[in-house]
């Protein structure tokens, strides 16, 4: 469980009190959410819980807007997110079997997070790079021509932490 720490919860009071003097509460909830996120790596319970203190609006009505949209997560994060396409032809040249086999690697399964941390497993609607399918993006990076096999062996050397090119 994420404490908030004097010191975060000053810094987050801070960043409140200047979106204020700039916007009504409902237009900057999300760029709070966006500071609360990358302040924890994720949106936890009880820093929710002060951020609707501080900001005077039902917890409720910000737990509405933070599982609205998908960018904001619940739950804490691994230090890799995998997203695996499944559009039209990364799933016809075999997505779905990549899927298959990260799932049984990592001994999770969409939008989990493995248990050391080191992974959370995503599926993506297009990844935008349909000439090299079947693609999967490791954080910001994105690898191509896949394969099972290949799949297996790039988060091998994500797990010893080797650059992947």
């Amino acid at each position: 469980m994420s404490e908030i720490t004097q010191e975060k919860k000053d810094e987050l009071k801070a960043f409140i009190a200047e979106c204020s003097q700039k916007q009504y509460p409902d237009s900057y909830l999300i760029a709070v959410l966006h500071k609360v996120q990358g302040m924890f790596g994720y949106l936890p319970r009880e820093v929710m819980d002060q951020v609707a203190d501080m900001m005077q609006i039902p917890t409720a009505h910000i737990w509405g807007v933070a599982t609205f949209y998908h960018y904001f997560n619940l739950k804490p994060i691994g230090k890799h997110t995998i997203s695996v396409c499944l559009g039209t032809a990364c799933y016809v040249k075999g997505a779905a079997e990549i899927l298959d086999a990260i799932k049984r690697e990592l001994g999770i399964q969409v939008g989990q997070t493995t248990e050391d941390m080191l992974f959370t497993l995503q599926e993506a609607r297009c990844l935008g790079a349909c000439g090299i399918a079947p693609v999967i993006m490791i954080d910001d990076k994105i690898y191509g021509e896949l394969d099972a096999k290949k799949v297996i062996a790039l988060i091998n050397q994500y797990r010893k932490g080797v650059q992947v090119a």
